[in-house]
C-alpha cells in the first residue's frame, strides 16, 4: 500500500511534465522557424487583449460599454502607437481607460523595439557566418545569440529616458494644470507618448492649450526624436558618443538622412505656413521657428500637434505625406518605410545616375539584394496606402486629399489627422485599423522575410534588356 500510494503521488508531476513538453515543442519549432509569424501573432493577441479591457464599462467615462469599432480602433492605435483616435481620448475615457491607453502604449512600444530587434537577431541566424558578422555590426546589439541582454538593454534604455522625460514634463506640468495631481498624471503620460512616438493627448483640445510653453514642447521633440531613431542606434551612440568614426553604417545613414529630413521639414513648414493666420500667422518670430521644427519632427511619426492638420495649406499636407511616408529609424517606435530604406534606394539612384555598378556610402558597399528589399518595401507600402485611400474614398464619399492623408498617417504610424478618423463609420475604422496593424508589423516582418527567402540557383538565363523609361 505505501507504494502504491507513493506512485500515486507521483504520478501528477510526471503528467504534467509530459504536457508541458508536448506543448513545448511545437511552441519552439513555431519560433524558431517563423519569428516573423510570431511577431504578428503576439501583436494580434495584444490588441485582442486591450480591445477587451477599453470595452469595459469602468474604462468609458460614461460608465457605458465602449463600441466595439472604437475600442478596436483604439487599442490597435495605442498598441500601433500611432495616436489615431475615433473619440476625444479626454472626454470619453476615464482614467482608468486612460491608464490602459497608457498601458498599452508602454507594451506596444517596448513590444516593437524588442520583437524588431530580435526578428533582426533571428535573421542573422538563417544567414552564413560573414553575413551574419555584418549584420551584427550593423546592429550593434552584442554577440550573437544574446537574447535575454539584448531585450534587458531594450527595456532599460526605454525606461531611462522615459524618466529622464517625465522629471522635465512633471514637474512643469503641474506648474501649467489646474492641481498638482493632474499635472503629474500629464506629465507621466505625455513622456510615454513621446518617447514611443504616440502622439496621444489627454488635454481635451490637444495640445493647443499647453503649446505656448517651450519646455513642454521641447521635451516632447526630443523624445520623440530619440524614440525615432531606433534602439541600435541609441546604444551605438551610447557607447561610441561623438566618435563618428567609430559608428556603424546604419548609424551614419539614420542620423544623417533623419537631420536631412528633419531640416528640410522645418524650413518647408516655414515658408508655407509663415503668414497663414490659421496656423502660425498671429505667433512671434521665435513661435514660428519653434514651431516649424516641432511640426517637422512630428511628421515622421511624432503625431502630436499644435495646430489642426486641417488648416494647413494644401502644399504643406503634401509635404507632411512625403515624411510620413519616410517614417524613422529601424528598430524604432516609429513608422513609415524607415529612413534607412529611403537612404538605400536614394543612394541606389545616385550610383546608377554616375554609372558605378555598385551603390556605396562611407566605405562600404550596399549589397544588391538589400536594394531589392528596399524597393519591395517601398512598392507594398505604396499598394497598401492605395487600396486603403480608395477604400476610404468610398466610405467616407471624400476627395483624395483627406483619406490620402488619413491613410499615410496610419499606415506610418504617425496618428497626425485630418480629422476623418472622428468622422468615419465602422467600415472606415477597420480599414485604418488594418493599415495601423500592417504598417507596424506587417513591414518589419515582410522585410525579414525576404532577407531570410535566399536561394541559390545552379544555373542562369541568358540575360534580357526591357526598355525602361
Amino acid at each position: 500500500m505505501p507504494r502504491r500510494n507513493g506512485a500515486d503521488t507521483a504520478d501528477p508531476p510526471i503528467r504534467q511534465r509530459t504536457l508541458w513538453e508536448s506543448l513545448k515543442r511545437p511552441m519552439s519549432r513555431l519560433v524558431g522557424s517563423s519569428p516573423p509569424r510570431i511577431a504578428l501573432l503576439a501583436f494580434a493577441v495584444v490588441i485582442a487583449v486591450f480591445t477587451a479591457l477599453l470595452m469595459m464599462p469602468w474604462a468609458t467615462a460614461s460608465g457605458r460599454s465602449a463600441q466595439f469599432h472604437d475600442a478596436v480602433f483604439v487599442a490597435t492605435s495605442a498598441v500601433s502607437v500611432t495616436g489615431l483616435i475615433s473619440v476625444n481620448t479626454a472626454e470619453h475615457w476615464s482614467l482608468a481607460g486612460q491608464i490602459v491607453i497608457l498601458a498599452a502604449i508602454q507594451i506596444g512600444g517596448l513590444g516593437i523595439l524588442t520583437l524588431a530587434t530580435l526578428v533582426a537577431v533571428s535573421v542573422t541566424h538563417h544567414l552564413g557566418l560573414r553575413t551574419r558578422l555584418v549584420a551584427q555590426e550593423g546592429m550593434a546589439t552584442g554577440r550573437l545569440g544574446e537574447v535575454g541582454s539584448l531585450i534587458k538593454t531594450v527595456v532599460v534604455c526605454s525606461v531611462v529616458v522615459e524618466a529622464a522625460l517625465a522629471a522635465v514634463l512633471v514637474p512643469r506640468m503641474m506648474m501649467l494644470d489646474e492641481s498638482p495631481a493632474v499635472g503629474a498624471w500629464h506629465g507621466l503620460f505625455y513622456s510615454i507618448s513621446a518617447f514611443n512616438n504616440a502622439g496621444f493627448v489627454i488635454h481635451p483640445e490637444g495640445l493647443a492649450g499647453i503649446g505656448h510653453d517651450p519646455v513642454v514642447l521641447w521635451t516632447i521633440m526630443v523624445g520623440v526624436f530619440l524614440g525615432s531613431l531606433g534602439f541600435p542606434v541609441l546604444l551605438v551612440l551610447w557607447r561610441c558618443r561623438w566618435h563618428f568614426t567609430k559608428w556603424s553604417l546604419h548609424t551614419k545613414l539614420t542620423m544623417q538622412v533623419t537631420v536631412l529630413l528633419m531640416v528640410l521639414g522645418a524650413v518647408a513648414y516655414a515658408l508655407l505656413e509663415w503668414h497663414h493666420a490659421d496656423t502660425m500667422g498671429d505667433m512671434t518670430i521665435w513661435e514660428k521657428l519653434q514651431n516649424s521644427l516641432f511640426a517637422s519632427i512630428m511628421m515622421r511619426s511624432g503625431g502630436f500637434s499644435v495646430v489642426d492638420n486641417i488648416m494647413e495649406h494644401s502644399e504643406t499636407m503634401l509635404v507632411t505625406n512625403a515624411l510620413m511616408f519616410v517614417g524613422g529609424g529601424s528598430a524604432s517606435t516609429a513608422g513609415g518605410i524607415k529612413v534607412t530604406t529611403f537612404a538605400v534606394i536614394l543612394l541606389a539612384f545616385l550610383a546608377e545616375a554616375r554609372g558605378q555598378e555598385e551603390s556605396t556610402a562611407h566605405g562600404r558597399t550596399i549589397p544588391a539584394q538589400a536594394v531589392r528589399v528596399a524597393i519591395s518595401v517601398v512598392a507594398v507600402s505604396a499598394t497598401l496606402i492605395l487600396v486603403s485611400t480608395l477604400a476610404l474614398i468610398m466610405i467616407a464619399g471624400e476627395d483624395l486629399e483627406r483619406p490620402l492623408f488619413e491613410s499615410i498617417s496610419a499606415f506610418a504610424t504617425v496618428g497626425l489627422t485630418s480629422g476623418l478618423s472622428a468622422e468615419l463609420p465602422p467600415s472606415g475604422l477597420y480599414v485604418l485599423s488594418g493599415l495601423m496593424f500592417a504598417g507596424r508589423v506587417g513591414i518589419m516582418t515582410f522585410a525579414a522575410a525576404l532577407t531570410i527567402r535566399h536561394s541559390g540557383t545552379r544555373y542562369r538565363y541568358p540575360e534580357g534588356r526591357p526598355i525602361i523609361g
